[in-house]
């Protein structure tokens, strides 16, 4: 998501398969002309659906509490970043200040202590960022495995063999996209996660 930073997952292509519906190689192209390449020609009413998990996570209810959790975290290590940042420099004002009438080696000693402890908190502070974005993708995932029973339900109703990511699909028409109805019923049957969400 462009919003928040989202690190969406281009990486997983969501694959739902029904047992007893895979077919062979010869079972599939029995009946179909080849093209030149010997590619068979798919049916009309092929057992695929695709399903935009970008959108599905963005527009459900258990999907935005998600963000919203994320850029609460964000919100709160801004803050904290803020007050930081104004103590060292006070504190960096503070000791400039006393520059003139400090020793020079005692000077030097307590340039090189701030430093490392400006330093140190930075490190500290940038390893906070990355938790927050980690808890993130975990929650996307985690997000993904929780809504595949609705997505199985929908497959079933359907008739379908496979659900594939919307993204991982060249070409595909619109009525096999289930994405609305996976919208829908992940709001029904999930509301927003409460008791699943990462705390």
């Amino acid at each position: 998501m462009a919003g928040p930073g989202l690190r969406l997952w281009h990486f997983l292509v969501l694959a739902l398969l029904l047992p007893g519906t895979m077919l062979s190689a010869q079972d599939e192209t029995n009946g179909l002309p080849l093209t030149g390449g010997d590619f068979p020609v798919a049916a009309a009413d092929t057992p695929i659906l695709t399903v935009d998990l970008e959108r599905l996570f963005q527009q459900t209810v258990f999907g935005q509490a998600v963000v919203e959790d994320y850029n609460a975290e964000r919100r709160a290590l801004a803050a904290e970043n803020r007050e930081i940042a104004e103590a060292l420099r006070t504190e960096e004002l503070d000791l400039a200040e006393r520059r003139p009438d400090m020793d020079p080696a005692v000077f030097r000693e307590e340039a090189q202590a701030f430093d490392e402890k400006a330093q140190g908190i930075r490190r500290a502070q940038d390893s906070k960022e990355a938790a927050i974005e980690d808890d993130l993708a975990r929650a996307q995932e985690e997000f993904v495995q929780v809504v595949q029973p609705v997505l199985g339900e929908i497959l079933v109703d359907r008739g379908a063999s496979v659900i594939l990511h919307q993204q991982s699909v060249l070409l595909s028409l619109d009525r096999i996209d289930v994405t609305d109805e996976a919208i829908a019923r992940v709001d029904e049957e999930i509301g927003d996660g409460a008791g699943l969400r990462q705390q």
